[in-house]
């Protein structure tokens, strides 16, 4: 991998909420790449992305469903999101920060709830208790694990469920996971093919790896949420996703 494009790779890293909000108003910046993607990962992709959501979250297919999306950004998945909702009469929700929603141009049905979930958004929570039959909370999770609380945040989730709602925390990078593939041979030479070379990855075995997520947080939300009542499941990506040899989705149920 060449200086320019390694650096262009850093410049998605330890990104923050405030960091986001710069990246919104950022025109230099495509949709996806203020979103938080490289140009790979995301130009292209929304409709097999959005069909793997869709093989999970069902009643985002349903007229007249409610549908939330908390940390929904202004990429192309919210835009398609957002169409069809407008097909389908639906009652869409996005949350995000000002300055993303600001990027977003919406149908007049869909309502936009500027802030931090769930810090900002007391009033939506009371209000809305009970009410979703799906929630998507797309590529997001682990930025909340560096800057906020994972079962705040997922317990504010799990009050919005409808009985029979889905909630999806999908996209999730999981770094044991992805150790698991660079061991195997498939993903060394998927390494060497990623960057030029012909070094292997180096898998550092028993490693902690402060601010990034592993097998142990999310076995813990799917714990946190079974023993609040609800179903829950680690489920694998569509395996033509970009990332599914790293990244995996945790899908709850409300009974």
């Amino acid at each position: 991998m060449n200086d320019e494009r390694l650096e262009y790779h850093r410049s998605f890293a330890n990104l923050t909420f405030a960091d986001f909000r710069l990246r919104a108003d950022d025109k230099r910046l495509t949709p996806n790449e203020k979103v938080g993607f490289p140009r790979e990962y995301r130009d292209g992709l929304t409709g097999l992305i959005f069909g793997d959501i869709l093989s999970k979250l069902p009643a985002i297919k349903d007229p007249g469903s409610t549908v939330l999306d908390i940390g929904c950004g202004c990429g192309d998945l919210a835009h398609h999101l957002i169409q069809n909702a407008a097909q389908l009469n639906q009652h869409l929700a996005l949350i995000d920060s000002e300055e993303m929603l600001d990027a977003i141009t919406a149908h007049d049905s869909v309502r936009k709830f500027a802030g931090e979930f769930p810090s900002d958004c007391d009033a939506f929570i009371q209000t809305n208790k009970g009410q979703m039959q799906s929630i998507l909370v797309y590529s997001v999770i682990q930025y909340v694990f560096i800057e906020g609380s994972l079962f705040s945040f997922l317990d504010a989730c799990l009050a919005l469920l409808a009985p029979g709602g889905r909630c999806l925390l999908g996209d999730i990078p999981n770094r044991s996971m992805r150790d698991r593939f660079f061991y195997s041979e498939t993903g060394a030479r998927s390494h060497r093919e990623f960057t030029n070379s012909t070094s292997n990855p180096q898998i550092e075995p028993f490693q902690l790896t402060p601010n990034l997520l592993d097998d142990s947080i999310v076995m813990a939300l799917v714990n946190r949420a079974r023993s609040a009542g609800f179903h829950a499941f680690i489920m694998p990506q569509d395996p033509n996703l970009p990332m599914a040899n790293r990244r995996e989705d945790i899908l709850i149920v409300r009974p």
